[in-house]
């Protein structure tokens, strides 16, 4: 995807700082948050949504992320949104996970 902003940063053209990396994920601070932290893990391969998203492959690596990202921040109370297509609000057709917490990192 060319003009995809995730694509971008995932392959270096856009700078971003990585709170957290692995080989199939990272993870960044959203720009404009809706809680004291506001995260974002976004795969490294292209999918518009979850529904296009490769759960078999990428599934239980997703999860781990998400432990990963918050064990090694401190985070232990948050919530994790998955928005879904345009009348669900996604906005970036890029798929990612909103990590939300109250928590100041």
């Amino acid at each position: 995807m060319t003009d995809c902003i995730f694509c971008k940063i995932a392959k270096g053209e856009i700078k971003s700082d990585f709170l957290y990396e692995n080989d199939n994920f990272f993870v960044i601070k959203d720009l404009n948050p809706k809680a004291n932290t506001h995260l974002l893990v976004i795969p490294k391969e292209h999918s518009n949504s979850l529904n296009e998203f490769d759960g078999e492959k990428y599934g239980k690596c997703l999860i781990k992320t998400i432990q990963d990202v918050t064990k090694k921040l401190g985070i232990k109370s948050y919530k994790i949104q998955i928005n879904t297509g345009k009348e669900a609000g996604q906005e970036v057709f890029h798929l990612h996970v909103h990590i939300l917490s109250n928590t100041k990192i």
